[in-house]
């Protein structure tokens, strides 16, 4: 399945029965690709901003789907929502994004992108832009759909089985975290926007 020149420099362990080829894992491949693809990981992201990851992809997502609660954040993103509403404290506190409804009233808190986070959130996605130009160079229109529809299916076969792992839990008489609990709305929220 792949070519990849450093599979080449590791031998599978002889010490452990029937040794996991890594290279040949679909999930940890993806894995291996979004560790190289972390925004704060990036020198050039760097000059633009001091956020971490989990606040510039909440700031993409204010700036790109605004006005915006926690829970589509979390949702979008697929990160914790405990990490999502610390980023959001954390960008409020910041003034780079403001709330966009009275939350007196308002169950849901709403957030926008504010004048100060306008710049950092265009100069961040217009970077993104080259920056998946760059990362898909070589890989033709074909492939790049493919690619796409590939990825979408594999996002939704983690989701659920995620979900159903959480959900084994909790009928073996275990907790789910919060996290795990959240999977499982993920799951239904997406079953239930696919009829």
């Amino acid at each position: 399945m792949t070519t990849n020149k450093r599979q080449t420099s590791f031998s599978l362990s002889s010490k452990t029965n029937d040794a996991l080829d890594l290279y040949q894992q679909v999930p940890y491949r993806i894995a291996t690709a979004s560790n190289l693809l972390v925004l704060d990981r990036d020198a050039y992201v760097k000059q633009i901003t001091d956020l971490d990851t989990r606040a510039i992809r909440v700031l993409l997502n204010v700036g790109s789907y605004g006005p915006i609660n926690a829970a589509d954040i979390a949702y979008q993103t697929r990160l914790d929502p405990y990490s999502v509403t610390r980023a959001i404290n954390g960008l409020l506190k910041k003034g780079l994004i403001l709330a966009s409804n009275d939350h007196q009233k308002s169950r849901s808190k709403l957030v926008e992108i504010s004048d100060n986070g306008k710049p950092i959130y265009q100069k961040v996605s217009d970077y993104m832009a080259k920056r998946c130009d760059a990362v898909l160079a070589g890989i033709s229109e074909t492939e790049q759909a493919t690619l796409m529809m590939l990825l979408e299916k594999i996002e939704l076969n983690t989701e659920k089985m995620l979900a159903g792992n959480a959900d084994t839990v909790a009928k073996q008489g275990g907790t789910p975290t919060r996290d795990q609990s959240e999977q499982i709305r993920w799951f239904k929220r997406t079953q239930k926007q696919s009829k």
